[in-house]
């Protein structure tokens, strides 16, 4: 493919789109297929590992000042759910490894000035908009936190963050709020994960209106529930055991799944005709 095409993802502007185009077929894929695809991403991360070191590096970064950020406004209570939220939004840090991996499946050119040209094109396109609805999903995490915070344990502040933690394990009250928040948290994160997880690889490989892309990815989601779901729980129990030491692990675990996403959209997702 000519590299004019890769630059502009998905041909014509939002506005000269073709109007009643019919909806992205999604097939039934199995646990075989996330594995194949996991096995692409992994070969994918070793054929051009500056890039996916370069995209890690910066989401262990971000995460990092996220924390700082949360201590420095001594709001500590919120590190577990604010890098738990952040896990959640790797999609966008990751459409720099989908482009990646989409030069690589098509033998395009793999240059900096490409893959990066590619990403700042996305701020006059459809991904643009996916940022608010995933901001919202977010605001929406904080809030119940600090909604079940009151609702648990009062308006008490907390000096540090093992303090938090300490009334939170230690006391009945504590354990109801944990108890609750996982809960509210997890059907959050579902909720986030199935907006998103072949959303954003979509939109940047075609040009369809974000709530389409939602739409496909939440389909993409029931039409395969049980390996979809547990891809997603793999991703968030990776992430955390990567969270762990300083946001480092990040570095390496983000591109393989970054590039195992969007092997799975292409498994899931059937071409576009013509």
């Amino acid at each position: 493919m000519e590299e004019a095409n890769i630059e502009n993802p998905g041909g014509s502007s939002p506005q000269t789109a073709p109007a009643h185009r019919p909806d992205p077929k999604v097939r039934k894929i199995s646990a075989a297929d996330i594995i194949t695809a996991l096995g692409k991403g992994l070969r994918d991360f070793r054929r051009a590992p500056q890039f996916g070191l370069f995209f890690g590096g910066l989401y262990a970064l971000g995460g990092i000042l996220v924390l700082l950020t949360a201590s420095a406004l001594h709001m500590s209570y919120l590190s577990y759910p604010l890098a738990a939220g952040f896990a959640l939004v790797g999609p966008f840090i990751a459409c720099g490894l989908y482009e990646v991996s989409r030069r690589l499946e098509q033998d395009a050119p793999l240059t900096w000035g490409g893959v990066l040209g590619v990403i700042w094109a996305q701020r006059s396109r459809e991904i643009g908009w996916m940022a608010f609805a995933v901001l919202f999903v977010l605001i929406m995490w904080m809030y119940q936190v600090r909604l079940l915070l009151a609702l648990f344990l009062g308006f008490q502040s907390f000096a540090s963050f093992p303090e938090f933690i300490d009334t939170v394990i230690s006391t009945p009250e504590g354990l109801m709020f944990l108890l609750t928040g996982h809960i509210v948290g997890a059907i959050l994160s579902l909720l986030l994960f199935s907006l998103t997880v072949i959303s954003f690889p979509l939109l940047l490989d075609r040009d369809r209106d974000f709530i389409t892309a939602m739409i496909t990815s939440v389909r993409t989601v029931a039409t395969s529930p049980l390996p979809m779901i547990g891809w997603g729980i793999a991703v968030t129990l990776t992430l955390i055991v990567s969270m762990v030491p300083s946001f480092m692990g990040l570095i390496f675990t983000l591109p393989i799944l970054g590039h195992t996403t969007w092997h799975i959209y292409r498994i899931a997702v059937e071409p576009e005709a013509g």
